[in-house]
């Protein structure tokens, strides 16, 4: 008989691309013979229709202003996903945590209380708002887990921590790449015509969410020596901020004398127009602080363009630099800028380093071998 599991994703599409994530690992488990069902908000679309059973019961969780009523919602769209998956013969829950509070330690008490198991992979230790983590809540939200999975060694270490006693079921499971669903041959000139940008320049691309951890700061710090060596050269900045103003990074365009090197598109990029950015970039830079693992990463990878990332521990598990991706020092914008200069100045061996980044993507990161680790794990259960 198949295991049966349920991928609880309220976030879906939510100011992002969660739910290729969780489609990706669904068609993964299911190519292992696993029977899966998603059940996600009303938002969220099945991309290309994958033959995945998808059920939308978190209706409008996002819409209202009141966090009351959005948390009731949320209270409501979980009952009716964990009590119609329970129903239909499954006893395993998989959900994604990106912060612990009271709605998700929520969650895992109605589980409990139906007798079911509970796996989460843990994709930022700890939040990157203040506003979000509860401590207390964390160590309960573990504490209740069945199986935990983290992308790299170093979120594991950053669980030890809050929890030693956590080890015995802790396990590394990569993030996935987005190949099923993404279009990495979109024309070049008609995305920089759609885009309405320059043809005729360098441009790098810092895309996603704009949060403070993210090092936009440093990245433009770096440009201006850039530009001294290669004036062609334009930083697409494509993202929204995130709980902050743009403001100080407007600062440093204008200490910088940046404007005509900066290009600023500070909005929600919608799904389909994703596509058009990585196109009509020839270096994507991910200049970050902190991170426990990268989406955009990935998505680069997947898109089958060069990557330039920091050198932090989450990284540096994925990139080699000058093999499959380039690394430069974190929160130094000198060898950052070094860095690009180098990158430019030789564009045979940056081909050949995007060639290799394709390849990794493709064979470590592809969701049919994680598919088939998530269900040898699944089987301690």
């Amino acid at each position: 008989m198949k295991m049966k599991i349920a991928i609880i994703d309220p976030l879906g599409s939510h100011g992002g691309s969660f739910h290729l994530y969780t489609f990706g690992q669904a068609i993964g488990l299911n190519n292992s013979d696993i029977d899966v069902s998603i059940y996600t908000n009303n938002f969220t679309s099945n991309p290309n229709n994958t033959k995945i059973k998808t059920f939308f019961f978190y209706n409008d969780i996002f819409v209202k202003k009141s966090k009351i009523l959005n948390g009731l919602k949320w209270i409501w769209g979980s009952l009716k996903s964990i009590f119609h998956a329970r129903f239909s013969g499954i006893k395993v829950f998989h959900f994604h945590i990106f912060y612990s509070n009271i709605l998700v330690l929520f969650n895992l008490l109605l589980v409990k209380l139906i007798f079911g198991k509970i796996v989460l992979t843990i994709h930022d230790v700890n939040s990157f708002s203040d506003k979000l983590d509860s401590p207390l809540i964390t160590r309960l939200v573990y504490k209740f887990a069945d199986l935990i999975f983290t992308h790299n060694e170093f979120s594991k270490i950053e669980i030890l921590n809050i929890d030693n006693k956590l080890e015995h079921k802790i396990y590394v499971v990569p993030h996935g790449n987005y190949c099923p669903f993404i279009d990495p041959n979109k024309n070049y000139k008609k995305s920089r015509e759609f885009l309405d940008l320059p043809l005729h320049k360098n441009i790098l691309l810092f895309f996603g969410m704009i949060k403070k951890v993210k090092g936009l700061d440093i990245l433009l710090k770096s440009l201006q020596e850039v530009i001294s060596e290669f004036p062609d050269t334009i930083l697409l900045i494509a993202g929204k901020t995130w709980e902050d103003s743009f403001e100080e990074y407007q600062m440093l365009i204008e200490k910088y004398q940046l404007h005509k090197h900066v290009i600023l598109h500070n909005k929600f990029i919608s799904q389909q127009d994703v596509d058009y950015y990585y196109a009509s970039s020839e270096l994507v830079v991910l200049p970050y602080k902190k991170i426990y693992q990268s989406g955009v990463l990935m998505m680069a990878l997947s898109y089958e363009k060069p990557v330039l990332v920091s050198d932090l521990p989450p990284l540096k598990e994925v990139i080699t630099d000058n093999e499959d991706g380039f690394v430069f020092k974190s929160e130094n914008s000198a060898d950052l800028s070094e860095k690009i200069k180098n990158i430019l100045s030789d564009r045979s061996n940056l081909d050949r380093v995007r060639k290799n980044g394709v390849q990794l993507v493709k064979s470590k990161y592809n969701w049919n071998e994680i598919g088939r680790k998530t269900k040898i794990i699944y089987q301690n259960l």
